[in-house]
């Protein structure tokens, strides 16, 4: 076959936006008087768009890639090239697959196709009859990096930025070779790691750095002169320099079957651990990682194409897709009710009212990502000072990890100051305070900024519950306040909940989200209503699971009844780490707000007026056990419920909420709510979302009659 075979497949896309290959003949560098080794094709993939722009590939995209390499291999034959490079556009190598492409494939058969397509386009490169060279400068992701994979060898660059096979985390397998050749390239626990641990660690990616320290790569070089430099090191090897790969293993040594087995084992109980099994993509690279062990690369690419054209068909994959492409990648930079960005003001100095621990992160946050002068206050110099110690000791821990360098660290350190006094306000352009979640308190706060500050300041709320709009009661200009979620660790949490209260004014919303953007955070406007998105609707699962509990649900049942949902941590770990009192605390402002939809739990309040701040405790078998003196203070019922029956009510009363809040209009559409979930509370990608589960469990139409999204949306149908 012949990459021209698969044309009908690419005229499906009359529309894809094509990733170029065009060729170049370079002459090898000659070195230390030895003659060139002769001339390199090399192949640079490029779609036309800016350097922001990723490079991916979809059918018509393979299809000339194929074609071009069909060529080379022509020319190697007659003698004409000695190698074959390939590389990307500045920041690209290549992004991977299409998905806009690849979801649009709504029969089996063309899934078929397009796995096919690109094991014949990779099949070429691998087979040239000369050596190929993958030089990667930038991105590689799942195809991409699998591109560099069939390459007979690898450079990369220290900027490279992301390399990853993502696959398992996207619904799908490395199924253009990947599943085969990591394994065998750097062994079988690393290539578990890469495929299973970081993929569904968040789609952590590597470094440049990181491929060069497994194995991937060969070679490491600056990006100043990374082509240059790729292009001698690969007349090197033309010329006979051998290329060591101490991380290589035979699959068929009895000693690295054994590893084999034990790095398929040790995924397989990662995957458990991290989904319950609820995705169907991560067993399915493990279990062609399996079975390939004994299989040539042929036989395996066969099994990589049936099972990836089967996925594909599946609901967590489109769910994947809605979740990462509609979401994450698309709705998150064009958030809803945005104002127009013309109206922002600029903000060149930040004030934070309170040194605590969210406090701290936050002015932390600040210096770092908007570079501007940030002073936090408190009500004793004791309190500020650990404050901004706080800040000095993160910004240290960075340098040490190699995240940070010193000027950099310098420079932030040196932007975070602390007064006990609020003066050093006076010329702030925007003033967030961070104190105790107390309504009172915080109006308290706003008042002495408002004497303060000058008009134009900006002053935010960091509440994750309490009423924007009371806060503004009281002040002369209400419309200057606006609500500013952070979750955390502000650090890692990427939603930014920005909370419009009925006076705020355009300016000072369009402020809030040119802000988030500096500060690498999704934002997302919500309505002024009690715990906006997020916390309103972990308040109302929490509730739930409390209250079978307290009803008589031995406590383990009620904790893992959710296992379903696949959720980042159980209910009772979530009320932990959170803390009791916390949580007891929001759970009383939802109650006064929504009455019995949100139960108070007596059980808990006990708890909470014992100091106890956790349900569970370590056991001595290792697991977890409640107490006896935490038993001893509560008393429960005599209904209990089995994890079916929780797990249901859940489900339900999740679906209620969710409706109740697209009928307040908290959000603008469901969409949002989901975008909150994935971002502000870890709701696993491969569901979509919460909206698209209770649509594919049925809660929707059970408590609304009606579901969230339209049939077709995050599910096949």
């Amino acid at each position: 076959m012949s990459a021209a075979d698969f044309r009908k497949l690419a005229d499906l896309f009359p529309d894809e936006t094509v990733t170029h290959s065009s060729v170049q003949d370079i002459e090898l560098p000659a070195a230390d008087g030895v003659a060139s080794a002769g001339v390199l094709a090399l192949i640079t993939l490029d779609n036309g768009l800016d350097h922001s722009k990723p490079t991916t590939l979809g059918p018509n995209s393979l299809v000339e890639l194929g074609t071009a390499l069909e060529g080379l291999r022509e020319r190697a034959a007659a003698g004409e090239i000695a190698a074959v490079g390939v590389t990307g556009k500045p920041n690209f190598f290549v992004a991977g697959a299409d998905l806009s492409a690849v979801t649009s494939l709504q029969k089996r058969e063309h899934g078929l196709w397009m796995a096919q397509l690109g094991h014949e386009v990779y099949s070429t490169l691998a087979n040239l009859g000369i050596p190929s060279f993958a030089f990667i400068n930038g991105v590689a992701l799942g195809g991409g990096l699998e591109i560099a994979l069939q390459s007979t060898y690898r450079t990369v660059s220290t900027a490279a930025g992301a390399l990853a096979l993502p696959e398992a985390y996207l619904g799908l397998v490395p199924g253009w070779g990947g599943v085969y050749l990591l394994p065998r390239l750097i062994g079988p626990e690393n290539a578990v790691k890469v495929m299973i641990e970081n993929a569904l660690n968040n789609n952590r990616t590597l470094s440049g750095t990181d491929a060069f320290q497994l194995g991937i790569a060969d070679a490491l070089f600056e990006p100043e002169d990374f082509l240059d430099q790729s292009m001698a090191w690969a007349a090197s090897v033309v010329r006979g320099t051998a290329v060591e790969r101490p991380a290589a293993v035979d699959p068929a040594d009895p000693a690295v079957a054994a590893r084999w087995a034990d790095a398929v084992a040790s995924g397989r109980a990662y995957v458990e651990a991290k989904t319950s099994d609820a995705s169907p993509a991560p067993a399915e690279v493990l279990n062609i990682m399996a079975a390939n062990r004994t299989m040539s690369q042929a036989e395996s690419a066969a099994l990589e194409c049936e099972t990836l054209a089967g996925l594909m068909q599946t609901d967590e994959f489109r769910a994947t897709v809605y979740a990462f492409l509609d979401l994450v990648q698309k709705r998150a930079k064009r958030p809803a009710g945005a104002p127009g960005r013309e109206l922002a003001r600029p903000v060149t100095k930040v004030g934070v009212v309170g040194a605590g621990l969210m406090a701290s992160q936050l002015a932390l946050l600040f210096a770092r990502q908007l570079g501007v002068p940030v002073v936090m206050t408190d009500i004793d110099q004791d309190r500020v000072d650990k404050g901004v110690a706080y800040v000095h000791s993160e910004v240290d821990k960075l340098v040490a990890k190699g995240r940070l360098g010193s000027e950099p660290a310098a420079k932030a350190k040196s932007l975070v100051t602390g007064s006990v006094s609020k003066e050093p306000f006076a010329d702030a352009d925007f003033v967030i305070e961070a104190v105790f979640e107390e309504l009172n308190v915080k109006k308290q706060v706003f008042a002495e900024l408002e004497a303060l500050v000058s008009p134009e300041c900006i002053l935010a709320t960091n509440t994750s519950s309490l009423s924007v709009t009371a806060m503004a009661a009281d002040l002369r200009h209400p419309e200057r306040l606006v609500g500013f979620h952070f979750f955390n660790p502000v650090a890692v949490m990427p939603l930014l909940e920005i909370v419009r209260a009925p006076k705020t004014d355009d300016a000072v919303l369009a402020t809030a989200f040119e802000l988030a953007k500096g500060l690498k955070k999704t934002a997302v406007l919500v309505k002024d209503a009690p715990a906006f998105v997020v916390n309103r609707i972990l308040l109302r699962l929490l509730g739930e699971v409390t209250a079978a509990f307290d009803e008589g649900t031995p406590a383990h049942v009620a904790d893992t009844a959710l296992r379903p949902m696949s959720l980042p941590m159980t209910p009772f770990t979530l009320l932990a780490m959170v803390g009791l009192p916390v949580a007891q605390h929001v759970q009383e402002s939802l109650h006064t707000a929504f009455g019995d939809r949100f139960p108070v739990s007596q059980n808990l309040q006990k708890l909470v007026d014992n100091n106890i701040r956790s349900l569970w405790a370590p056991g001595e078998d290792g697991g977890q056990e409640i107490p006896a003196a935490a038993s001893a203070l509560m008393s429960f019922g005599s209904t209990p419920s089995t994890a079916e029956e929780v797990l249901r009510r859940t489900q339900d009363a999740l679906a209620e909420e969710i409706g109740l809040m697209l009928e307040e209009g908290v959000v603008a559409a469901p969409q949002d709510i989901d975008l909150c979930m994935i971002l502000g509370a870890g709701w696993p990608l491969f569901l979509g979302g919460i909206t698209p589960y209770l649509d594919r469990v049925g809660a929707s139409e059970r408590v609304n009659g009606k579901r969230f999204l339209p049939p077709g949306v995050a599910s096949r149908s």
